[in-house]
């Protein structure tokens, strides 16, 4: 009785395993074109400052941090405009956690949608071999049904093979676009990184400055 119901499912599982799996892949391909237009402009700015930090470093000149505290644009200059304003207010401590923060609170932007396409690629070949079996196990009762013409069971056995191959061909692409994009941010909080320890020089200078004045 039980098995009688679960063939009537899998009668219609296959179809749907393939209505899903087609689904899963519209979503993928919209936020990976989502993603690589917004990141892209991100990691653009990101190499901009990273040019910056670069040339404050080889020209030795501190000062310079304030140059890029004026671009508002990048990630980087949005997080020095804050490091210098905690500066001011409160000198240096505190100054990581306040890098901190804007990294936490900005990373839940360049994370986005990436969780749902490591979710595609590591589960839409399972859906698709779920497809697959429902396919089979449809051809075989098929079989049973058609006094022995094994033609009936190969057709039934190749398209079952199909959501396979489509489960596949949706995961593939959201694997290698998750890496890619997480490559990407990580370079981005890198560059981050390396702006907060050249924040917490120039306060420690700034700091050096004011006790030799005193």
């Amino acid at each position: 009785m039980l098995t009688d119901k679960f063939f009537a499912i899998a009668e219609m599982g296959h179809e749907v395993t393939l209505w899903l799996l087609i689904a899963l892949s519209v979503f993928s391909i919209a936020f990976i074109f989502e993603r690589f237009f917004s990141l892209r402009k991100v990691t653009l700015h990101s190499k901009k400052a990273a040019m910056r930090v670069r040339e404050t470093l080889q020209s030795n000149n501190l000062m310079e941090v304030e140059e890029i505290a004026r671009d508002r644009e990048t990630f980087e200059g949005r997080a020095v405009s804050y490091g210098l304003r905690h500066i001011r207010e409160r000198g240096k401590d505190g100054l990581e956690e306040i890098f901190n923060s804007y990294a936490l609170i900005e990373r839940v932007h360049l994370d986005r949608y990436l969780s749902f396409l490591a979710t595609v690629g590591s589960n839409a070949p399972f859906i698709g071999l779920l497809g697959t079996v429902f396919g089979i196990m449809d051809a075989f009762r098929s079989l049973a049904t058609s006094q022995g013409d094994a033609s009936a069971v190969m057709v039934g056995i190749s398209k079952a093979l199909v959501a396979t191959a489509i489960g596949l061909l949706v995961a593939i692409p959201a694997v290698i676009s998750y890496n890619y994009f997480q490559r990407q941010v990580r370079s981005v909080l890198q560059n981050l990184e390396s702006v907060r320890d050249l924040c917490l020089a120039y306060a420690k200078s700034m700091q050096n400055k004011k006790t030799e004045k005193v």
